[in-house]
């Protein structure tokens, strides 16, 4: 059975998918089979498997740092916010449909702990170590009855837990002491230590801090990593722009042509995948901007409406912010838009939602000769095909039915002069197709801006995961963490106190929560298929139909959580 770790952090946005990619790149070069794992994940940025499963975008970048192919087994359990206060669930790689965040936590999700551990196990039993990703805090007093992704899934593997805080934010001491001192006994013997992250200056000025926290909870500090700019790497819990500043922390490297091309990114509500513009961000001479604001656009050679989990609230946000008005005069201007999956939608002439919204029918932009009905199955693929004479790949995710009626055509969907319009996310992650679109795009926008011949995104991200392994072993104790790994957390570890406060009559958990409404039907979830988990055990090879041993043994396997159903309060 193999090893494994669990990586938490102080905070949301700590550093945890970043430094399980690290640690996954670290092992993998040393010659360890190694699996990345997050048994449930909340993002808007997700990927499509071989399979045709969903995950998040982190776990399958976590696979690409192990140098595996992403299965849905590395992320069972995907929430998508659709508002502040429901999400869809995605188990095991294909939506069940709504829930409310009370009636996912109300009962729902501890019943799910048994398909997580499932997966988890059949990983173990193919791997020499499974590399976990916790989410949020794992000192959510209020959350730790029915959670499954940390301290739940720690204790059920008997996972060391390595904490990870951002001292760029400030309170990391503090940080460390209190989500170490909120667990009960039981956890804390799991917490083997620390890692502290993104660490600007003198790390010897950092160190009596350091003693101090070892002193304080018995537990010692496993690596500082340093603050580390331009990394651009995929994440799952926030948007990491500046609203008026470039893609994430991305160097513009000088233009290969006479001129620079200026791309504007409309920051649409519940905005999904907005991974589709790192590639562009990577070509020299590009500028990448998120933008809220109509006259943002005005010096825009490209203006791109990427994807959403919202299309009627985004194309509504768009009218009520002026940008709707802003993109009809680009278009009669012959300026080029692109729209990637919802905004593809946005750009057409109706919608049609029963399913996302409810909003029946709607007006789109009118700018793309497409007409688009919301399906309750979802689209999930990964297709193959050419455009503007190169080969491209792409996965889509989506409700949106397209009947693209005229144009030219453009992947699945379709152009009219310098209006383009897709389902296809990653499409630019093609070389030769990105390098032509930006041809067309430079010619269209009147810039003498030439893209750089051997720019290659591929190339680019490998370059950039080994950065993250490269701050793994030469900024922590990578023997400590091998022996996290091989051997779980050191034994005699003291308790903190005062340990986590007793369960408030009355608090949100798997006890004492009230019962949901009934199932709504038409509109109710389907059925959590009990096969479901079977079949994702089938695609990925023989050794995966290995029988469960260890994690609750003897329970029946799969997610028997009957029926996951739309709650009134997320209608």
């Amino acid at each position: 059975m193999g090893g494994g770790l669990l990586v938490a952090g102080t905070t949301s946005d700590a550093g945890k998918s970043v430094v399980t990619a690290g640690i996954c790149r670290w092992l993998v070069r040393r010659g360890v089979k190694v699996a990345p794992f997050k048994a449930q994940n909340m993002s808007l940025n997700s990927f499509v498997t071989r399979e045709g499963a969903e995950i998040g975008r982190a776990q399958a970048m976590q696979a690409q740092a192990a140098r595996v192919e992403p299965t849905a087994l590395m992320n069972p359990v995907l929430l998508k916010p659709g508002s502040d206060r429901s999400s869809q669930v995605v188990l095991m790689g294909r939506p069940v449909g709504e829930m409310s965040a009370r009636g996912y936590h109300g009962g729902r999700q501890e019943a799910l702990l048994g398909t997580v551990t499932d997966c988890l196990e059949q990983l173990r039993s193919s791997y020499d170590a499974v590399i976990c990703e916790g989410a949020g805090s794992p000192a959510e007093i209020n959350l730790r009855r029915t959670d499954i992704v940390n301290m739940g899934i720690a204790r059920a593997a008997k996972f060391p837990v390595l904490v990870v805080g951002d001292i760029d934010r400030g309170g990391v001491f503090a940080s460390f002491f209190g989500t170490t001192a909120l667990l009960s006994a039981e956890d804390q013997s799991l917490v083997a230590g620390y890692l502290v992250n993104k660490f600007r200056g003198d790390v010897s000025l950092l160190e009596p801090g350091l003693d101090m926290l070892y002193g304080l909870t018995g537990r010692r500090t496993y690596g500082v990593l340093p603050f580390t700019h331009g990394l651009g790497i995929d994440e799952e819990d926030g948007l990491r722009v500046s609203m008026r500043g470039a893609v994430r922390e991305s160097v513009v490297a000088p233009p290969h042509g006479e001129e620079v091309l200026r791309v504007a990114v409309c920051a649409v509500p519940l905005m999904s995948n907005f991974t589709d513009v790192d590639a562009l961000a990577a070509e020299p001479g590009v500028v990448v901007r998120f933008v809220d604001r109509a006259d943002e656009l005005a010096d825009a050679d490209l203006v791109i409406v990427p994807g959403t989990r919202g299309t009627v609230k985004a194309l509504a946000w768009l009218r009520e912010r002026g940008l709707a008005d802003a993109l009809v005069r680009r278009a009669a201007e012959g300026r080029p838009v692109l729209g990637i999956c919802g905004g593809f939608q946005v750009l057409g002439e109706r919608i049609e939602d029963e399913v996302e919204s409810r909003a029946g029918v709607v007006d789109g932009l009118g700018l793309l000769p497409v007409r688009v009905r919301f399906d309750r199955a979802k689209t999930l693929a990964r297709p193959v095909g050419s455009a503007l004479g190169e080969p491209v790949e792409g996965y889509e995710i989506h409700h949106g039915v397209a009947d693209v009626r005229g144009g030219e055509p453009f992947l699945d969907g379709c152009r009219v002069g310098a209006m383009w319009g897709t389902h296809w996310h990653g499409s630019l992650e093609s070389d030769g197709f990105r390098r032509r679109f930006l041809v067309e795009v430079a010619r269209a926008a009147g810039r003498r801006f030439v893209p750089a011949p051997d720019t290659s995104f591929g190339v680019l991200r490998e370059e950039q995961l080994d950065r993250l392994g490269d701050l793994v072993e030469e900024y922590a104790d990578t023997d400590a963490l091998w022996r996290l790994i091989e051997g779980g957390a050191p034994g005699g570890l003291p308790f903190v106190p005062p340990g986590a406060p007793p369960a408030v009559p009355g608090a949100l958990d798997s006890r004492g929560a009230a019962p949901d409404p009934a199932p709504q039907s038409p509109e109710g979830l389907e059925m959590a298929r009990p096969e479901a988990l079977g079949e994702a055990r089938k695609s990925h090879g023989p050794e995966a139909e290995a029988k469960p041993q260890g994690l609750d043994a003897g329970r029946s396997a799969g997610p028997e959580i009957a029926v996951v159903h739309v709650d009134q309060e997320a209608k």
